[in-house]
């Protein structure tokens, strides 16, 4: 468990950076998994992931890992950088150019206390073993960027620090590299604090979402949680929807269709790989739900979900509703037009039915 606190002001305003917020008020506690950071340029992001790895010193910051203290600047505890046994991966991945890729991997291992990561299971894991004999110039982006995970992960670290590792990358590398990253999460078991300001990164890697808005957290929970309410500037992105933890329930070959189970939901999706209990993650885009009062006829339809309305949120500006629903633990949320929830009588509480196409839900690794 991660326990953050950070108070800081600039010095001088924010002249030399209009979009940086003139302060920071930030507090999080992070369970184990992967927590991103999300919000836009500005907001805080690095400087929290700086202030946790010791390479800015806040005005007033606590940071503790797992009952140990790294910052406390109230009792004057700050330890060094280099003794906070924190794994490090940046934008650009600072490898030695003058080393080959086995070299770079085992800088960090040499210099690495015992630990329970090895080499060979890292260069298995992120699918390395080609590149050892290479130099860094002679690698794409995304392996760089393997390497340099691959790296921070044999400094047997405590915590893995990733402050925009995609940025540069373009969509196919992205693309490439994003299955590695939630590989590693569920093998290690090691906990991640991710800097993005890229949505599809988050819902890839994610288990907790901090929501960054002007130096101040704006909301924090489970990304299930989040992904779902209307009320938040995720509701107001034209790729908003929920996202849903699910398994594979059965196959259906000759109908080319995959039964997926989120809770209570029942989700017929296209045909998908992985054996009968494999966990998937999904996404149901909230411009894809209709939302109905009883179940239409002769429809070719797979998904009718029963659901009850939570919260209506309506966005007069781009005439808009954010419905939010609930079938037990499971969240979806629906984008309709003000006129939909006046003539369906939508209210907190209401039963209604949430239609979803197959080929709408977004099944993610």
């Amino acid at each position: 468990m991660i326990q953050f606190s950070l108070r800081h002001t600039w010095p001088g305003g924010t002249n030399l950076a209009p979009n940086l917020a003139p302060g920071l008020t930030i507090d999080f506690t992070a369970p184990p998994g992967a927590t991103a950071l999300f919000g836009p340029s500005g907001a805080g992001k690095s400087t929290v992931v700086a202030t946790i790895a010791g390479l800015f010193q806040a005005q007033a910051a606590r940071v503790i890992i797992d009952g140990v203290v790294l910052t406390d600047t109230e009792h004057r505890i700050h330890i060094p950088p280099e003794r906070r046994r924190l794994g490090l991966v940046f934008q650009d991945a600072r490898l030695f150019p003058h080393l080959r890729v086995r070299q770079n991997l085992r800088y960090g291992l040499k210099r690495a206390p015992p630990g329970a990561i090895r080499f060979d299971d890292i260069v298995d894991l992120l699918g390395i073993a080609p590149l050892l004999d290479r130099r860094p110039h002679t690698l794409s982006g995304g392996e760089r960027q393997r390497v340099a995970i691959g790296r921070a992960l044999l400094a047997q670290p405590r915590l893995l620090l990733m402050d925009e590792p995609l940025a540069s990358l373009d969509a196919a590398r992205k693309a490439e590299i994003l299955p590695y990253l939630a590989r590693l999460k569920h093998a290690l078991a090691l906990p991640i604090i991710y800097v993005t300001h890229a949505l599809d990164e988050v819902l890839a890697i994610a288990d907790t979402l901090i929501l960054l808005e002007s130096g101040q957290v704006r909301a924090a929970g489970p990304l299930a949680e989040l992904t779902a309410r209307g009320d938040l500037p995720l509701a107001a992105r034209d790729d908003a929807g929920a996202v849903l933890q699910a398994r594979v329930a059965e196959h259906h070959p000759a109908r080319q269709l995959s039964l997926l189970r989120a809770g209570p939901l029942a989700l017929w999706v296209p045909l998908v790989a992985g054996s009968l209990g494999t966990q998937l993650r999904v996404r149901i885009p909230a411009r894809e739900i209709i939302l109905a009062t009883e179940a239409p006829a002769g429809i070719s339809l797979h998904n009718i979900l029963p659901t009850l309305v939570v919260a209506v949120t309506e966005d007069h500006t781009r005439h808009i509703a954010m419905v939010e629903l609930a079938t037990g633990e499971a969240r979806l949320l629906a984008r309709v037009t003000p006129d939909a929830v006046a003539r369906l009588a939508l209210r907190p509480g209401k039963p209604v039915l949430a239609l979803v196409k197959s080929m709408s839900v977004d099944v993610i690794r």
